[in-house]
């Protein structure tokens, strides 16, 4: 089995970790570092939960970062690491470097929250212009899960609207699915779908954890089931068909196969 959405989704401890850890130092990509189109991946290895080259992740350092980090447990870590290992174009791949999860539509996809589409320019790389339509949906200081579910249908139609070689694969529709509903449930609190939208606004253009806003390791691991959950409530919030892309059916199913 393996966890369609990383972020997004990816893209987001492991029991054995025990105590919250510290908080790791920042700092931003150097010229020789890679980076992907996820802002939080970009943020981990900013913070050197990740390697911070951005380059050479196997499976042991994607569970202790996203574990150290967010309190992801193993099961989940294993399975989002078969999806971006997936990304490395070399055969029998075993690691995987954070520009690999450029390619597009493989993982990365039209419709992204703060990245332009593969056919206007440089997909990996946070654009302004994009990442304020998605903010205007954000209409309190606590971004629940149907400004979320709102502000992914305004990009997916906008993105269909202009742009001549619009894809969505269903692949693509649930890990767009699957990353919003990890900004909220992984950065935020998971019981009760919200998170701070300061929280998400620095990170994503800051492509670091808020922890100065008052972010702090979750207590309690994270799960594939959570994240299921989370999708489903990203679905039901859609006033849209699902099409474009090639349809959800809403059965949780999809997120795990």
């Amino acid at each position: 089995m393996k966890v369609a959405y990383i972020s997004g989704t990816i893209a987001f401890g492991i029991a054995s970790l025990g105590a919250a850890h510290p908080r790791s130092e920042w700092e931003p990509a150097g010229p020789d570092d890679v980076r992907a189109p996820c802002p939080m991946l970009n943020s981990l290895a900013n913070h050197g939960f990740l390697p911070h080259s951005g380059k050479a992740i196997d499976l042991n350092k994607t569970i202790y970062a996203l574990g150290a980090a967010l309190n992801i447990n193993a099961s989940l870590s294993t399975l989002l690491f078969n999806d971006a290992v997936a990304t490395n174009p070399q055969p029998n791949a075993t690691t995987f470097d954070l520009d690999d999860l450029s390619r597009h539509n493989v993982l990365e996809h039209d419709g992204s929250l703060s990245r332009p589409d593969a056919h206007f320019g440089d997909q990996a790389t946070f654009n302004e212009t994009v990442f304020n339509q998605t903010k205007s949906f954000w209409t309190g200081d606590i971004i629940t899960m149907q400004m979320a579910s709102n502000a992914r249908a305004s990009r997916l139609m906008t993105s269909n609207l202009t742009n001549p070689d619009f894809q969505l694969s269903d692949t693509g529709s649930v890990f767009s699915i699957g990353e919003s509903a990890a900004y909220i449930t992984i950065l935020g609190d998971k019981k009760t779908a919200t998170v701070p939208k300061s929280w998400v606004e620095y990170l994503f253009e800051n492509e670091r954890l808020p922890y100065d806003l008052g972010f702090k390791r979750p207590d309690e691991e994270y799960t594939v089931q959570d994240l299921v959950k989370a999708g489903e409530q990203i679905i039901a919030g859609q006033h849209f068909p699902q099409v474009p892309g090639k349809g959800l059916s809403g059965d949780p199913e999809q997120f795990v196969n």
